[in-house]
């Protein structure tokens, strides 16, 4: 009974997991809204996005307010000045804005 309970969680981590997107490119536009909001454009290609993010191109980072993203907003924004490439890998989820996916990891290429 354990083997199939742990059997089971494995297969939907693994469902959520595939589902998330990423991307590889420039950073082309950072955009900040007054209440904190924060969203991302790259160019590049980007494989199949999560259904809430289905009609958007745009990552959003996840909380502007925690240690994490203001790493990932300090990435970003190096990454802008300086025209460096970045990857991003998401989260499968859209928790800070309802259609745009949350950034899980930021890489300065």
């Amino acid at each position: 009974m354990s083997k199939l309970v742990i059997g089971l969680i494995v297969f939907l981590w693994g469902m959520l997991v595939a589902n998330a997107s990423s991307q590889s490119g420039i950073v082309t536009s950072i955009q900040v809204r007054d209440d904190g909001l924060h969203w991302i454009y790259l160019n590049g290609a980007r494989d199949e996005r999560p259904a809430c993010a289905s009609g958007q191109v745009y990552w959003m980072i996840k909380d502007e307010n925690s240690l994490y993203g203001k790493s990932q907003f300090s990435l970003l924004l190096t990454a802008y000045a300086a025209k460096s490439p970045v990857s991003i890998i998401g989260k499968g989820s859209c928790t800070r804005w309802g259609d745009g996916e949350d950034i899980g990891t930021v890489q300065l290429r």
